[in-house]
């Protein structure tokens, strides 16, 4: 090997090892997006006012991606309960990325996923859905009061529906 193939190669590798170190860099931190507040409020406005329009006295929650709350609203007649069983479907549906109803299905007696329901906080009942858009999670939305999982279910996706235009890209 001439010297200017010892010189040479040492040097590409070395130049290759410092311009590969802000590409590692960055691949050891990652980015989240998360609802606003006034976002997540908004969602919570809209499921609380369809399960108003239908007769229905509930609890709204707002997780974040992490299950952090970030809203709750609870009608003047909803049961003291509702407030931990929309907490706990919002927490659920965004901590498991998947529609509570759904995962009621999934982890029902005898099945594979059975135990996930022994989990603290979970709520495997209708009612709990993911808010999502791009590909991202954001939050989750928890609902609990009206009569029965799909009724609860109907107003979170009114919420969805009222936040879709702001968090679609």
């Amino acid at each position: 090997m001439s010297i200017a193939h010892r010189i040479v190669l040492p040097s590409a590798v070395l130049a290759l090892a410092v311009f590969a170190l802000p590409a590692t860099a960055q691949q050891a931190t990652y980015t989240v997006k998360l609802l606003t507040p006034e976002v997540a409020l908004t969602a919570a406005q809209a499921a609380m006012a369809q399960c108003r329009k239908a007769g229905h006295q509930v609890a709204v929650a707002v997780v974040d991606r992490s299950g952090v709350l970030q809203v709750l609203l609870r009608d003047r007649f909803a049961g003291a309960h509702t407030v931990d069983a929309a907490t706990q479907k919002a927490w659920t549906a965004a901590s498991f990325r998947i529609p509570t109803a759904n995962l009621a299905t999934e982890t029902q007696a005898g099945k594979p996923m059975s135990g996930i329901r022994m989990l603290p906080h979970v709520m495997a009942i209708g009612g709990g859905q993911v808010i999502e858009a791009g590909g991202s999670t954001f939050a989750g939305i928890g609902v609990s009061g009206a009569p029965g999982g799909d009724a609860d279910d109907a107003c979170a996706v009114a919420g969805l529906k009222a936040i879709a235009d702001a968090i679609e890209f």
